[in-house]
């Protein structure tokens, strides 16, 4: 991988911004003027000095032949991204998760090639819909009843769903979903921030992300819609979120006569496993409390000190992401390949050089499992078929 004649410029704006470092920032590191890192990465200068590469490779800590990868294959993405608070979001922030997500496309269709994932197990929704019975229908879709959702994430892999976790520096993602091509088949991708880890927050965002994948358009390119066009997509995002956790019938009946009571919503939080706050929100959506009632709860939470951080967010226990961890799991323990050969394979095939702590990241893997094999195998999948 010498050939500087195939250096990638736009692996080094990725890389860059990855790392969050601006133009100016890599330029003083690397000892170079800010305009030649521009045209770097523009490919104005298509042969940089290998040392040049070697000092990108230390300072961003990407292999080399990350740099002299061609672009990724394999993989096609339609164009919209959902971001949940997108509005509020800085842009560096939200490219810094659309990259990892093509990373891990890249990752899932190199594992796609060995193993058979569950097929995307969802229902066709009529474009006048009523978001009450598309929460039902995907409940009935994929046989949950009408009461709480114990172990969401792993219903959403069973039903052929790539749900991953990601951390970030900002406080401004709560979660994003991306329609992916691979091999001529549609999968979809949800991603939920690490940084505020609580069962209810997970079920809530995973649910939104559900929501969007429904009920919206995926050819449109959400960063031409106007705010008002994506403030009602939101909307619409969260409304199905809450129906779908919180069945109408179910839940009104275990609220009774109790839905103006907040010491009420506590005991039920222990078995929806859904924030206090999103489930008064239900009660006034259903006309169970009034708007005033809900504002007047609403204040009690802020004033004893539980609205941003609730009773039993340390307690409350999810299932976590494990369909390619599983799958990574079956490659190395039946010594399909070694931790060596996948990373290779995955370099040579796909394009995409990472280190085996980056993988291990972007697919919630146990560390140092690409250099020692074991982690613990959860769903169970199938190898393919000659």
């Amino acid at each position: 991988m010498s050939d500087l004649r195939s250096f990638n410029g736009q692996r080094l704006k990725t890389a860059r911004t990855v790392r969050g470092m601006s133009i100016a920032d890599l330029a003083e590191k690397l000892e170079v003027q800010r305009q030649t890192i521009s045209m770097y990465e523009n490919g104005k200068i298509s042969e940089p000095e290998y040392l040049k590469i070697y000092k990108m490779s230390e300072i961003l800590n990407f292999p080399i032949e990350f740099f002299l990868d061609n672009n990724l294959s394999h993989v096609e993405s339609y164009p919209s991204t959902y971001f949940r608070s997108l509005l509020t979001t800085c842009k560096k922030y939200r490219y810094e998760q659309e990259v990892k997500i093509e990373f891990i496309s890249a990752i899932y269709a190199y594992i796609s090639e060995y193993i058979t994932f569950p097929e995307t197990y969802l229902p066709n929704i009529p474009d006048n819909y009523d978001i009450e019975e598309v929460a039902l229908t995907l409940r009935e879709h994929w046989k949950l009843g009408r009461g709480p959702i114990d172990r969401l994430i792993f219903h959403a892999e069973e039903n052929g769903i790539i749900i991953t976790s990601f951390s970030t520096d900002t406080n401004d993602i709560d979660a994003f979903s991306k329609k992916i091509v691979v091999n001529d088949e549609n999968r979809y991708i949800i991603a939920f921030s690490r940084n505020k880890n609580t069962a209810a927050r997970i079920h809530f965002d995973v649910s939104h992300e559900l929501g969007h994948i429904l009920l919206h358009d995926w050819d449109d390119d959400i960063t031409n819609l106007s705010t008002q066009e994506f403030r009602e997509r939101e909307q619409e995002a969260n409304d199905f979120a809450s129906a779908f956790l919180l069945p109408k019938e179910t839940f009104i009946k275990d609220v009774g006569s109790y839905a103006d009571k907040l010491s009420h919503y506590i005991e039920l939080k222990k078995k929806w496993k859904v924030s206090i706050a999103a489930m008064i929100r239900r009660s006034k959506n259903l006309g169970l409390i009034s708007y005033d009632k809900y504002q007047s709860l609403m204040r009690k939470m802020q004033k004893l000190g539980i609205r941003k951080q609730e009773p039993l967010d340390d307690t409350l226990m999810t299932s976590q992401p494990s369909l390619l961890e599983t799958a990574v799991n079956m490659l190395l323990n039946d010594n399909i390949v070694t931790p060596r050969e996948f990373l290779q394979e995955l370099s040579m095939d796909y394009n995409l050089t990472l280190y085996p702590e980056q993988v291990e990241e972007l697919l919630n893997l146990k560390k140092d499992t690409l250099k020692q094999g074991h982690i613990k195998q959860i769903i169970n999948l199938q190898y393919k078929k000659d």
